[in-house]
C-alpha cells in the first residue's frame, strides 16, 4: 500500500471530520471535568481526535450533536443489538419504572423466572443468577469455579475478552508462556499468579497448561471478538470440553458478544456444553444487565456447601444487580425484540454485507480478509483470517483503520471504533447494508488511487 497516499487521505478525512463536527468539537473540550475528556475513558477510542457527541438514537440510527445521522452498525459495541430504545423495552421500562415503581426495591419479580427459563431455552445451563455487567457475571463465575475445585488458576486465550476481569488480562509471550497484557493498569498482582493462557485453535497448548492440574475453569469465548472475529476450527471446541473433563477443569462460555451467533448464542449454535454461561450488553437492550447461569449439577453442589455464604457474600454484581428494572427490560427483550425470527433476519443481513465487503477486496486484489459471527461480520488487513488472537492482534494497522473508520463516518456509517465490525439489529435494512457496500467500495478506489 501507498503509505503516503494513505496518510494524504487520512489528513484529508481528519479536517473534514472537524468541518463537519463544530458543536462535537467544542463540547469535547469544555469537558474538563472528565477523566481524559469523557465519561469512560474508551470513549477517546475514535478516528480523528475527538468523539461525536449524541443526540438521539431510534433503532438503526444515530443522531449526533451536530445534526449528522448514521447507519449505525456499531450498536453501542453489542450493547444496542436490539436496536436503539426498542418499543417493546421501551414500554416495559416505562411500566416498571414509572407506573408500578419499585425499580431498586430488592425483592424478586416473576419476570425474574420467565427470563431464567428462557436463557434456560436459549443456552442450556439450568440454573441462572444476574448482575449489572458481564464483567461482574465473569468474576463471579471465577469465583465459583474456584470455590468449588478447591483450585486457584483460570485459564484463559491470548486476545480474549471478558472485560475488565483482572484474570483474563494475560497474553502467550514467544515460546508459549504467560505474560501480562500491554497497558494493563494498575494490575493487583502479577497475572501469572492467577492465570494460565493458551491460543485460541491450539489444543495442544491448552492441553498443556491444563496438565498442571491446578486450573479451576477455563473462561472463554466460543470465537474470540473483541480482536477481531476469530473462529473456530472443525474440531477445536470439541477438543476444549474433552480436555477440560479429562482435567477436572470447569468450562465457562463467555456468550456476551457472541450472542450474534443467533438466539443461544455460540452455545445454542453449535451445541456446546458449558458447565457455566455468562452473558450481559444485549439482553436488557440498551439497560445495564448481565447474567450467569450453572448446570443443575453445579449448583446444587455448590448450594449443598454450607460453608459457603451464597447470601451474604455472595452479592457480587452489587446491590442493584437482578432490580427489578433491568429484569423487565430483559423480559422484554428476550420476549419481543431479540427473538428466534430477528434473529434469523439479523443473520441474512450479515451474509449481504459480508458478500459486499468480499465483492470490493476481490475488485481491489487485496489481501484482506472478512469473517462473520451470525448477525456479526469483521474484515481485517491480511489473508488468510488469523486464527489465533495473538495473530490477529498482529494484523492491526491503526492508521488504515482510522482511515475508513472516519471515511465511513464523514458519509453517515459508524463501525464500531474498536475494530472494523459491523453488527445488524432487527431494525438495519438492505439498503442499509448497500450503502455500506457502496462507501467501502468507494473508500478503497481512493486508497488505489
Amino acid at each position: 500500500m501507498d503509505r503516503t497516499r494513505l496518510h494524504a487521505l487520512l489528513a484529508r478525512e481528519s479536517a473534514e471530520a472537524e468541518r463537519r463536527n463544530p458543536r462535537s468539537r467544542a463540547a469535547y473540550a469544555r469537558a474538563e471535568h472528565l477523566f481524559g475528556r469523557v465519561p469512560m475513558t474508551w470513549m477517546n477510542k475514535t478516528a480523528g481526535g475527538f468523539p461525536r457527541y449524541l443526540a438521539e438514537a431510534r433503532g438503526a440510527r444515530v443522531t449526533d450533536v451536530d445534526g449528522h445521522a448514521y447507519i449505525d452498525f456499531c450498536l453501542g459495541d453489542t450493547g444496542a443489538m436490539a436496536g436503539h430504545s426498542p418499543a417493546p423495552v421501551t414500554e416495559a421500562v416505562h411500566r416498571r419504572y414509572a407506573e408500578l415503581g419499585g425499580a431498586t426495591a430488592m425483592l424478586p419479580t416473576e419476570d425474574a423466572e420467565w427470563v431464567g427459563a428462557e436463557l434456560t431455552r436459549r443456552f442450556g445451563p439450568a440454573r441462572w443468577s444476574f448482575s449489572l455487567t458481564a464483567t461482574d457475571a465473569n468474576r463471579w463465575a471465577i469465583r465459583l469455579a474456584r470455590a468449588v475445585t478447591g483450585r486457584p488458576k483460570i485459564l484463559v486465550n491470548s486476545y480474549c475478552y471478558h472485560g475488565s476481569v483482572d484474570e483474563s488480562l494475560i497474553v502467550t509471550a514467544p515460546g508459549g508462556s504467560g505474560a501480562p497484557r500491554p497497558g494493563n493498569v494498575g494490575a493487583p498482582c502479577d497475572v501469572t499468579l492467577t492465570s494460565r493462557v493458551a491460543e485460541f485453535n491450539d489444543l495442544a497448548g491448552l492441553e498443556r497448561e491444563l496438565a498442571h492440574g491446578d486450573v479451576a475453569a477455563v473462561l472463554m469465548e466460543p470465537a474470540l471478538t473483541n480482536i477481531g472475529i476469530v473462529l473456530p476450527e472443525p474440531g477445536y471446541l470439541t477438543g476444549v470440553r474433552e480436555l477440560t473433563r479429562r482435567y477436572g477443569t470447569l468450562l465457562i462460555n463467555d456468550e456476551t458478544h457472541t450472542f450474534s451467533a443467533g438466539p443461544g448464542g455460540c452455545t445454542g449454535a453449535w451445541d456446546l456444553a458449558p458447565d457455566l454461561l455468562t452473558i450481559g450488553k444485549a439482553i436488557g437492550g440498551g439497560i445495564p444487565a448481565g447474567a450467569y447461569g450453572l448446570s443443575a449439577e453445579l449448583a446444587e453442589r455448590l448450594l449443598a456447601r454450607g460453608d459457603l455464604d451464597l447470601v451474604d457474600m455472595g452479592g457480587v454484581g452489587g446491590t442493584l444487580a437482578g432490580n427489578a428494572l433491568s429484569i423487565a427490560a430483559t423480559r422484554a427483550t428476550l420476549e419481543h425484540v431479540l427473538t428466534d425470527e430477528a434473529f434469523a433476519r439479523m443473520g441474512t443481513l450479515a451474509e449481504r454485507f459480508e458478500a459486499g465487503v468480499r465483492a470490493g477486496l476481490q475488485a481491489h486484489g487485496l489481501p484482506w480478509s472478512v469473517s462473520r459471527l451470525g448477525a456479526r461480520t469483521e474484515y481485517r488487513f491480511t489473508a488468510p483470517a488469523p486464527r489465533t488472537g495473538t495473530e490477529s492482534a498482529a494484523a492491526s494497522d491503526p492508521e488504515l483503520e482510522d482511515f475508513l473508520h472516519l471515511y465511513l463516518a464523514n458519509r453517515g456509517i459508524l463501525l464500531t471504533p474498536f475494530h472494523n465490525m459491523a453488527l445488524m439489529c432487527p431494525d438495519t435494512t438492505e439498503r442499509d447494508v448497500d450503502t455500506h457496500t457502496e462507501v467501502f467500495a468507494a473508500a478503497l478506489a481512493e486508497l488505489a488511487g
